[in-house]
């Protein structure tokens, strides 16, 4: 055998054989054209073709001319090596493999298929760190026709920014296109954390959505709702909302609650995208604090959106507009009682009424909203409103009978109400801690 008949036999695959030994046994009149053609399964003019090649080049004619020659788009192996050394670095690790290839496009100029660079990373023995579960078949909730009749809402805390605190992404996602609707993130779970999202959602689509599907959490639902009877129920008794479920019901939105995780599955399946995908993000843009993080969403979520949003059945919103100042609602909001001199009593400090309009001996609502501060309104008029220290008393005998009088300046006989005891800087402190307070204490 020459040497180049040893190096065809070499390169040929058991096809090739297989498909040679036929064709020459056509040369040498053992099979025809026909049944050469049938033994193949290619049709006689692709029989003759191979004939004449074989006859004229010999079993070379049936190797392919690219064969063992590199692909033109093949992947250069200094940029596989590349590949590698990103991923094994600390700037991308942890990162699964398609969002690594989008990471690689946007930042390193690596404009990669998804297959190409798992392939590459499989091949250098890279495994990814989002293990596939065993597929386990069930029925799937069809998604709602239009975008804005139901929207699910839920926090998750997780290590955001790769350490071992923990903090709290509250988040809505819409049903019928899977679009983020909002994102906000605070230390705990919060109150003021689900406020923000309906807020943003509000925001973003010009309307409030038709529903809110949320979880048995007690910051949406009073633990004492289950707890009334049938007749109760009939007679039309309700137990008091949470502030939350208040905001809802003014806003006319119908709060759903969830009776389990797989009930509200599409956000349950955003908070698994998110906690592998932002923690990256985070690590790019050196985002290490809770603030930097809720600016980083709002140019985020359109990114999100674009790349996993789906096309609802219906091209119609159900959004429905809405001309309520959402920053009177979307706040915690308390009953009080002024006294004579326009003050009141609220989580454990004295407060005045600043200006006239509210009498003596009035119910007020006393606002706390993350955009407002703190503020009363009466009659559907805003005031604002000033710590007050009271001034002490003189102290006395027990026994003693003498009958005092308000000083020449007091309040009762201004009819004005006294200059708060604050300075414009310690107001401004007190008040905004306040609201951390009320918002992360009492209400989470």
């Amino acid at each position: 055998m020459s040497p180049m008949k040893k190096e065809v036999t070499l390169t040929m695959n058991q096809k090739q054989i297989s498909r040679y030994h036929v064709i020459t046994d056509s040369l040498e009149c053992k099979l025809s054209v026909a049944e050469a053609a049938k033994a193949l399964g290619i049709s006689e003019r692709q029989v003759t073709r191979l004939r004449n090649g074989v006859k004229n080049e010999g079993a070379a004619f049936l190797i392919h001319g690219n064969t063992n020659r590199p692909p033109s788009h093949a992947v250069t192996e200094e940029v596989r090596a590349k590949i590698i050394s990103l991923y094994r670095g600390e700037k991308y690790q942890g990162s699964n493999f398609m969002h690594f290839s989008e990471l690689l496009s946007e930042h390193e100029d690596i404009k990669l298929s998804d297959s190409a660079v798992r392939n590459i990373l499989k091949t250098a023995g890279v495994e990814s760190p989002k293990k596939r579960r065993r597929f386990k078949p069930h029925h799937r909730r069809k998604r709602k026709a239009q975008e804005g009749l139901l929207n699910q809402m839920d926090a998750t805390p997780y290590e955001w920014f790769g350490g071992d605190e923990k903090y709290a992404l509250h988040g809505g996602i819409d049903d019928a296109t899977g679009h983020i609707t909002g994102l906000y993130m605070t230390e705990n779970e919060c109150l003021r954390g689900y406020f923000e999202v309906v807020r943003q959602t509000i925001e973003n689509n010009d309307g409030v959505p038709v529903g809110v599907y949320a979880d048995r959490h007690t910051i949406f639902h009073s633990p004492n709702a289950d707890k009334l009877t049938v007749e109760e129920q009939l007679a039309g008794k309700r137990v008091n909302d949470t502030q939350f479920g208040r905001a809802m019901r003014e806003l006319g939105i119908n709060l759903i609650a969830a009776r389990s995780p797989q009930a509200k599955g599409r956000i349950e399946r955003l908070w698994e995208t998110l906690q592998s995908r932002l923690v990256i993000e985070f690590r790019i843009h050196d985002i290490t604090t809770v603030h930097e993080a809720n600016a980083f969403f709002f140019d985020y979520i359109p990114k999100f959106n674009e790349h996993f949003g789906v096309e609802p059945e219906s091209i119609e919103k159900a959004y429905v507009p809405t001309s309520l100042d959402v920053d009177l609602i979307l706040c915690v909001k308390e009953t009080r009682t002024v006294d004579n001199g326009a003050e009141f009593s609220f989580h454990g400090k004295s407060w005045i009424v600043v200006g006239e309009g509210i009498p003596g001996r009035r119910k007020i609502e006393v606002i706390v909203s993350a955009t407002k501060g703190i503020i009363a309104l009466y009659k559907g008029n805003t005031f604002e409103v000033l710590p007050y220290i009271k001034p002490k008393k003189a102290s006395r005998q027990k026994n003693e009978l003498a009958k005092t009088f308000p000083s020449h300046d007091h309040c009762w006989r201004r009819g004005k109400p006294p200059i708060p005891l604050y300075s414009s800087d310690l107001v401004h402190s007190e008040v905004y801690a306040m609201l951390n307070d009320i918002f992360l204490a009492k209400y989470a």
